[in-house]
């Protein structure tokens, strides 16, 4: 690389973080979602936008197929890397007595319901309208119950840390059905985007059950068997990166889960969750307080500088003027929001909620977010979507975020209750909180004394 395509990287790399970081912040304060902030940032400074001022893009970001390009693509994907990574992270979650019904219903029924019923209308549907060049039939069905069904888990923390509500009873039921929907949901993403490998290898039954095969058996691995097998690794006093440099064990691990899923062809977003997972899950509780630090220092590293330029570059390639269809956005963001309410509404009322909790539940659970991002850009990579369908699942996660970071920010500032049985409190759902879970006994009950007297719970 010349010092003149390095010059020109800096200056892309400059431009992406500054503006998606002044965008989030500035949403932050409009007590938006950060990530929608950062989307539109990479609309900002994308072709829709600067390209329209008649400011070449392509010579800051260079041309397909250039190293500038080479890089940036490396960028993204570390981006989407380390947002699978966080979400996998917090995924060590171990469920209240009191959170275990609700969290059923809401799985069984809230998730489940939507997904099977978006299956089965998808024979009636035209969803070859919205099939990409390896789309077959079942994974652009697959892609589509996904679509309708998942909860964010990176935008819903994000929306309650800035509303000062993760300790509360009714974060821990949405955080812990949206851990356990995300895991499934994951797994049905690995499956479609195998089945569009398939495809393109020459459609062969073979070549189809060989990848997923291979796919479900590197998911069933890292959530069942490398937690134990990391539990281990991690506190072996030989272990002198794990002992010596938490981060760089992290790190280490990380990449590990990536270089095994590269070598058999499974998607990588996998497998950074995976990591996170494995990282997180595995851990008891004195090996969690050791790594709360390095984990969180991660995080925020992450949320300040990759994940910035990967969203900011999924705005970058949304362009409203050539690829999109008003008619298949509003189709779509309408009609899934309905189900997706109905069934989360449905799920409330079994488990036992009444009233106006019913209508938090399940607006929150609406919210699409990071993971309605990340699989609108991994199936489009997989091309198994194409682009107008894309635009039209990014603009309804950025959507429906709105919606619920709007809806429970003046839930609270009327001064009402999220969930009506406000002293059941539960500590910890933040990263830190998460893997220092039990280190600290004595807060953990102050904390549910504190719940009492707080009216947000």
């Amino acid at each position: 690389m010349t010092n003149g395509e390095l010059g020109s990287l800096a200056l892309a790399l400059m431009l992406v973080i500054g503006m998606a970081n002044l965008m989030g912040h500035l949403f932050l304060r409009m007590r938006q979602p950060k990530i929608v902030g950062e989307i539109l940032a990479g609309i900002l400074i994308g072709p829709m936008v600067l390209g329209r001022l008649h400011i070449s893009v392509a010579d800051l970001f260079g041309a397909n197929g250039s190293r500038s390009a080479a890089v940036l693509a490396c960028f993204y994907n570390l981006g989407l890397l380390l947002l699978m990574f966080v979400s996998g992270s917090a995924a060590r979650r171990v469920l209240a007595k009191e959170n275990r019904r609700p969290t059923a219903w809401l799985l069984a029924c809230g998730t489940a319901l939507p997904f099977l019923l978006a299956l089965g209308l998808a024979k009636s549907l035209p969803l070859h309208a919205v099939a990409g060049p390896n789309g077959v039939p079942t994974s652009v069905a697959l892609v589509f119950g996904i679509a309708v069904s998942v909860t964010s888990i990176p935008v819903i923390s994000h929306i309650f840390n800035s509303l000062d509500i993760m300790n509360t009873r009714f974060a821990a039921v949405v955080l812990g059905v949206a851990v356990l929907e995300d895991i499934l949901l994951w797994a049905v993403l690995a499956f479609a985007t195998a089945l569009s490998v398939g495809s393109v290898n020459g459609a062969l039954a073979s070549t189809i059950s060989v990848h997923v095969g291979t796919t479900i058996a590197y998911l069933a691995t890292g959530l069942i068997l490398m937690p134990g097998v990391l539990r281990y690794l991690s506190r072996s006093r030989w272990n002198v990166v794990a002992q010596n440099s938490p981060i760089g064990w992290i790190m280490t691990v990380l990449f590990a889960y990536v270089g095994v899923a590269g070598v058999l062809d499974v998607t990588p977003a996998f497998a950074g969750f995976l990591a996170g997972f494995g990282i997180a899950g595995g851990m008891k509780a004195s090996e969690r307080a050791r790594f709360a630090e390095p984990l969180d220092m991660i995080s925020k590293i992450s949320f300040a500088t990759f994940i910035p330029v990967y969203t900011a570059l999924v705005g970058y390639r949304l362009d409203f003027t050539k690829e999109f269809s008003l008619l298949m956005l509003v189709s779509f963001l309408v009609g899934s929001s309905l189900v997706r309410l109905a069934s989360a509404g449905l799920a409330s009322h079994l488990a036992g909620f009444r009233g106006r909790d019913i209508v938090n539940l399940a607006i929150t659970s609406n919210a699409r977010g990071g993971p309605g991002i990340v699989l609108a850009s991994v199936a489009l990579d997989a091309g198994i979507i194409n682009a107008p369908f894309f635009t039209s699942l990014v603009v309804t996660a950025v959507l429906t975020s709105q919606l619920a970071g709007w809806w429970l920010g003046c839930t609270l500032r009327r001064g009402l209750p999220l969930l009506s049985d406000s002293d059941l409190r539960r500590r910890g759902t933040t990263l830190e909180g998460i893997l220092s879970e039990d280190a600290n006994p004595v807060h953990a009950g102050s904390v549910v004394v504190a719940a009492r007297s707080d009216h947000r719970a």
